[in-house]
């Protein structure tokens, strides 16, 4: 397919185009970027350290010099434009991982070829593809939940010191991070807030990450992690219970399941606390690819906070004051009597 192919399609064929997006998350995945950085700028020297065909390789890197990700000196040698520079690990936007298709999410992105199976059937694709659910296969592959862990653990650490001070957070005097994952969030929290303990309840694997990050941070005195399930009981007496980037992972029966449980948990005396995206407006879906991806990978979705107000109030809770905390918003959550 060449110029004139994509003449005839127009700005349509371009944005249907999946030759270069994958051809981008193959050089994402055997980090052609730092290895040409470091000097191995040939296809011969890049062969020697990625594990790849001379040829193919060859090929999908001229690809990417006729996009402008790479440059090609007249004797045959790769560079990297802006746009390649982005490809590099220590890159400050981070990409790099997120494209990695032997990371969770740039495997998962995989899934996207059985969009038409979940629009038709309203099914995730991810199982179709895979042929297991996401949470599952996650759960099977310790490189896989690890990947996972450390690209959920890196959108939070710009903004994690925002969620902690955005929110009287020292007030509740025990916190539960229900599936808060390493501790990411509840380590930022504690730091800013003396008094105050914290619990980071997920499953075994991120519990024990958790562990490892709160002694790395010195906290282990005031911060402990507990194996358990947000569809099973949960601890209760806490002062709040707290739900980051928890719930657009799940449709809305299995959402509201998971608040109720953090409502009974909370009781009378509790608060829960909804620590996500809610759109520019704070009302509607503006991220619509995060939707999409919800869609796709688990059959979740992203919600504004009409949507977030529904659900409360079916769990017997209502919503409290809203704290912006860069993209993110602290959502609190009170009983409803």
């Amino acid at each position: 397919m060449g110029a004139g192919v994509e003449e005839w399609g127009g700005g349509i064929w371009a944005a249907a185009d999946l030759v270069t997006p994958m051809a981008v998350r193959v050089a994402a995945t055997l980090r052609l970027a730092d290895h040409i950085a470091s000097g191995r700028a040939s296809v011969e020297a890049l062969v020697e350290v990625v594990d790849a065909d001379q040829d193919a390789l060859r090929r999908v890197m001229e690809h990417l010099v006729a996009v402008g990700v790479f440059t090609r000196s007249s004797d045959g040698t790769f560079g990297l434009t802006k746009l390649g520079e982005q490809l590099q690990d220590d890159d400050p936007l981070g990409v790099r991982p997120w494209l990695d298709l032997e990371g969770a999410v740039g495997r998962a992105e995989l899934s996207f070829v059985e969009l038409l199976h979940t629009v038709r059937t309203g099914r995730p694709a991810f199982p179709r593809f895979f042929g297991r659910p996401f949470w599952e296969d996650l759960s099977a592959d310790a490189k896989l939940a690890a990947s996972f862990d450390a690209l959920m653990g890196s959108r939070l650490v710009a903004e994690a010191p925002l969620v902690a001070e955005a929110y009287p957070w020292g007030s509740l005097r025990h916190v539960v991070d229900v599936g808060g994952g390493n501790g990411s969030m509840l380590i930022a929290i504690l730091r800013a807030h003396e008094g105050l303990r914290g619990t980071v309840l997920d499953l075994e694997g991120p519990v024990a990450r958790a562990q490892q990050a709160f002694a790395a941070a010195g906290l282990s005195d005031r911060a402990d992690a507990t194996v358990g399930s947000f569809f099973d009981e949960l601890p209760a007496g806490a002062g709040g219970y707290v739900l980051s980037g928890v719930l657009h992972d799940w449709d809305d029966p299995q959402a509201l399941s998971i608040l109720r449980r953090c409502a009974e948990a909370a009781s009378d005396t509790g608060k829960v606390l909804v620590v996500d995206h809610l759109g520019d407006h704070l009302s509607g879906v503006s991220d619509t690819q995060g939707d999409l991806r919800m869609l796709c990978y688990v059959r979740g979705r992203e919600r504004g906070i009409d949507q977030l107000r529904d659900l409360a109030a079916e769990a017997g809770l209502r919503v409290g004051q809203i704290a912006p905390a860069g993209t993110r918003s602290v959502i609190e959550m009170l009983p409803a009597h």
